[in-house]
């Protein structure tokens, strides 16, 4: 094994998820290949794989391919091994499902998104979103959010920042003035459970520090998630 890893250490490998290669691991929403001399094989699939879902997760998930591969990791062991990881906690981490009359509501904790750019990521990945945002800001708001704006079916605002991203969505996304997380989640819950949707997702991605009401992004992704699974009918994901 030792001389595996050296071996696979002194391997470069190209990685792209936005454009095509003529050697290396390409990736994009649904599958991971390998190419070689032009030729495309495909090495694994992401679809149905919660815990990836994302162009960011699929860029992680590939870079992760080219290892095992380069160490003899066989590629059936690699599809297991991506289809049975659970994800990180509170990096778009599936807390829980809400079985309704009109579909299934999907809680998702990211509140390791602390600022725009890493909000985007979430955003990205899902659509008809019941968004909880807010916290202590920083510079630059939510305004390089706009294009993820009609994948969000309402906004919940808590903290410091709650006018400001209020200013920001007004007239572009139905919101209101949540305060605090505690208020969110079941707000959030009830509308995502009336929507007639098939698959609403609650999310925190809050595009903000915690500091004004929680010591940490830890102790608040913790906090939304004792909050969604004490809401009547919600189950754990396993």
């Amino acid at each position: 094994m030792a001389d595996r890893i050296e071996r696979a250490a002194r391997t470069v490998l190209r990685l792209s998820v936005k454009q095509p290669l003529a050697d290396g691991i390409v990736a994009d929403l649904e599958t991971i290949a390998r190419v070689s001399g032009g030729v495309r094989s495909d090495i694994a699939k992401l679809t149905g794989i919660g815990s990836l879902r994302g162009l960011h997760n699929a860029q992680n998930a590939g870079a992760a391919a080219a290892a095992v591969l380069a160490l003899g990791v066989a590629p059936d062991v690699l599809q297991q091994g991506l289809r049975s990881f659970p994800g990180l906690a509170h990096r778009m981490e599936q807390v829980g499902r809400q079985a309704g009359d009109g579909g299934t509501t999907l809680f998702v904790n990211d509140s390791k998104g602390t600022n725009a750019d890493a909000t985007a990521k979430a955003l990205s990945s899902f659509d008809d979103i019941f968004w909880i945002a807010g916290g202590k800001p920083k510079s630059g708001g939510i305004e390089s959010l706009a294009e993820y704006f009609p994948r969000i079916r309402k906004a919940y605002l808590i903290g410091e920042a709650a006018q400001e991203f209020a200013a920001t969505l007004d007239g572009k996304v139905p919101y209101e003035i949540s305060e605090t997380l505690d208020n969110a989640v079941p707000s959030a819950t009830r509308d995502a459970a009336a929507s007639g949707l098939a698959e609403p997702v609650v999310l925190l991605s809050p595009a903000c520090a915690s500091f004004d009401q929680f010591r940490n992004f830890e102790i608040r992704g913790t906090r939304f998630r004792d909050l969604v699974l004490a809401q009547p009918g919600v189950t754990p994901m396993a």
